[in-house]
């Protein structure tokens, strides 16, 4: 009896023992099962629905989502465009950033989305919807109705390509002031220069649009500076009911005169609501005169909170070559520009005012580029040497882009002959040499478009006075250029050049009127981001 009562008692520690190993064993099998549960229920309430939660861990998500984001906002230049766009039919339109540094101008988020807003706008508005038809009646019954759900701005080209990308981009801006409708009137010479820029639409103005909008003559009765002036129209208060007409006509070209201007003051804007359809015959950069109305003030401010920056992201919204066009871009790039380390745009333009000598601009040409140290000098040894490229510091390309071809053969031949000082490699291009503009032919509009785009593409840049084709290559690659001055009674101008203050175009012949006042001004003294103009006195520009 005592062995089996001391057996007993051994065993009961053993039989306790298992019991709580057992017990262990179920806590954590109980434990690994919660574990589990945990981490697969988000992802199977996830897949049913029920949360948002995603089913791997966190941290690896944040991580790729953020390159992703980063990936997309890149490529839709930071929400400037939309995603909504097959890809192979405009590849410029996400591969151009790919070509230049990242701008460092980011658009605001509240022009980001009205952005958006104008595109739903145009697509509810745009060709052969049931709204156009219906503006479309309106206007052969010679109506206007106030209020009317979709209104238009009707751009017409004039002159080169620089200033119809120019006008083009005013008119865009006009139409997003007004909530208009932008539509083009495209021409022979215009086809297959850029893709469509508004997604599920159309911007080209249907060919049956019942107004001819090429014969207008600058006396024409139906331009709204001649009808404010001849008191056809009375914009007054008490004058609510007055019959408005249909369209009108904006001329806007460089010779306006002052009731022309009278567009840009608040009453006319405020009257021009009214009218449905605004065409826009101009062939300057308008977009300043907006600035100085108090209309779009809060709406430019929140636009645009970087003043300089209206024509970049305009442009850059607007402007994408085709695929034909970018073709010829991206060749030429990739065969001479790509690998160099520097890439120098130099823009030569001359008009027949200022008069000035072949020899006399190239002088200044150069004077510029070597004063301002955007090119190296060369020497006047024999430039032979035993060790081969002992001295070569970087490699430089220099795209020259004129009309003639002297320019490059001089420039080319400078740097065959003579050894550079700094040691660089330096190579010079020009893509075509046209000697004559020729803007009614379309190959020649392509042509000229690519070298646009090439000249935006470049890490520094030097422009001619007065050139648009200049002004939309540094608005496009957001870059602020040496531009050359004006030459003075047939001799190159000393100093030769001058860095701008912006890289916003130039308004050539701005309104010398302060609407505010009603009284003659300076616009270049009212505001404190407008002012004068590097190569033009009176002309005026947007600066941050």
């Amino acid at each position: 009896m005592g062995m089996e009562k001391e057996e007993a008692s051994v065993a009961e520690p053993k039989k306790t023992a298992e019991t709580a190993g057992r017990r262990g064993d179920s806590w954590r099998r109980l434990l690994l099962i919660t574990c589990l549960f945990s981490l697969t229920l988000p992802y199977v309430l996830s897949r049913v629905g029920w949360s948002s939660t995603p089913a791997w861990p966190l941290g690896d998500i944040v991580t790729v989502d953020i390159k992703a984001i980063e990936i997309q906002k890149k490529k839709l230049l930071g929400g400037l465009l939309s995603p909504d766009f097959d890809e192979q039919s405009c590849v410029s339109r996400y591969q151009s950033p790919s070509y230049r540094k990242a701008s460092p101008f980011l658009p605001s988020s509240y022009l980001a989305a009205r952005l958006r807003k104008y595109e739903a706008l145009h697509k509810k508005c745009g060709p052969n919807t049931p709204l156009y038809k219906k503006s479309i009646e309106l206007l052969k019954l010679n109506r206007s109705v106030d209020h009317l759900e979709c209104n238009y701005v009707i751009w017409t080209p004039f002159n080169g390509l620089g200033n119809r990308m120019l006008t083009l981009a005013s008119s865009f801006l006009y139409a997003l002031l007004t909530n208009r409708v932008l539509l083009i009137h495209e021409t022979r010479e215009s086809i297959d220069l850029f893709c469509e820029p508004f997604p599920g639409t159309s911007w080209i103005l249907p060919s049956d649009f019942p107004v001819n909008l090429r014969w207008i003559t600058r006396d024409s009765p139906l331009i709204y500076g001649n009808m404010v002036k001849n008191n056809t129209i009375n914009y007054s208060a008490n004058a609510s009911a007055e019959w408005v007409p249909p369209y009108v006509y904006l001329y806007l070209m460089d010779n306006y005169k002052h009731f022309d201007g009278l567009f840009f003051c608040d009453d006319d804007q405020t009257y021009l609501d009214k009218v449905n359809w605004i065409v826009v015959h101009s062939d300057i950069y308008f977009v300043p005169g907006f600035f100085l109305s108090t209309r779009h003030e809060d709406e430019l401010q929140r636009l645009f909170p970087a003043k300089d920056t209206v024509f970049h992201h305009l442009g850059r919204y607007l402007f994408h070559p085709t695929n034909t066009v970018w073709g010829l871009v991206t060749r030429y790039f990739d065969s001479y520009l790509a690998q160099a380390g520097e890439r120098i745009g130099l823009q030569i333009r001359t008009f027949k005012w200022p008069p000035v000598s072949f020899e006399e601009f190239y002088k200044q040409v150069m004077s510029c580029a070597l004063q301002e140290n955007l090119l190296p000098n060369v020497t006047n040894e024999d430039g032979f040497s035993l060790s081969r490229s002992s001295n070569v510091t970087g490699s430089k390309a220099v795209l020259v882009v004129s009309l003639y071809a002297k320019y490059y053969e001089e420039i080319k031949s400078m740097y065959y002959a003579h050894p550079v000082a700094t040691g660089d490699v330096i190579s010079v291009y020009q893509p075509t040499h046209e000697e004559k503009q020729h803007t009614e032919q379309h190959g020649h509009n392509q042509r000229a478009l690519a070298e646009i785009y090439l000249l935006s593409l470049v890490d520094v840049l030097v422009t001619s006075p007065f050139s648009t084709f200049g002004y939309v290559s540094q608005g496009l690659g957001g870059l602020t250029p040496w531009i050359l001055l004006p030459p003075w009674r047939e001799k190159a101008a000393d100093p030769p050049c001058r860095r701008v203050l912006s890289m916003e175009p130039c308004f050539l012949n701005p309104f010398r009127f302060d609407c505010r006042a009603k009284k003659e001004a300076d616009p270049g003294s009212l505001l404190q981001f407008i002012t004068h103009c590097e190569d033009k006195a009176i002309a005026v520009k947007l600066v941050n």
